[in-house]
């Protein structure tokens, strides 16, 4: 499956780089006025009007082959998931578990028990610098 993958990946990236290269090449609908002086669609490859109309078939061919390689790697993508109908609200909620009765934590004392800190105070002072509301600094005067 991989080699399809890989195949199909290249022939979408050929058809996309030719489509820009294809759209690029076109002259506008604003450059027929220009092209009647004599700015090159008379000597064009394809004579004066056929370069436009091979251009834009060639261009709707890369963008129907471009847009088949897009529905082939949608598909080979998801052909290996599971993708049932429905969406993520139409799948049950999974189950939740059962509510534990709150009780007061104790530190287990014995054998096992694992050893805690104190806790520790802090001082006033360090508390007015942590964030707590102070006195604003007086204004430099001069």
């Amino acid at each position: 499956m991989q080699i399809w993958f890989t195949l199909i990946l290249a022939v979408q990236l050929l058809s996309a780089l030719s489509m820009i290269g294809l759209v690029l090449i076109q002259h506008g609908k604003g450059a027929d006025m220009g092209a009647s002086f004599g700015s090159g669609a008379s000597g064009s490859l394809f004579g004066a009007s056929g370069s436009a109309n091979f251009l834009s078939r060639s261009t709707a061919a890369c963008a129907t082959v471009f847009f088949i390689c897009t529905l082939a790697l949608a598909y080979i993508g998801t052909a290996g998931r599971n993708v049932g109908g429905g969406g993520a609200l139409d799948r049950p909620l999974p189950a939740q578990p059962a509510a534990v009765a709150s009780a007061p934590l104790t530190a287990p004392t014995g054998a096992g028990a694992i050893p805690t800190a104190a806790p520790v105070e802090v001082p006033a002072a360090s508390a007015a610098v942590a964030g707590t509301a102070s006195a604003p600094a007086p204004a430099a005067s001069r």
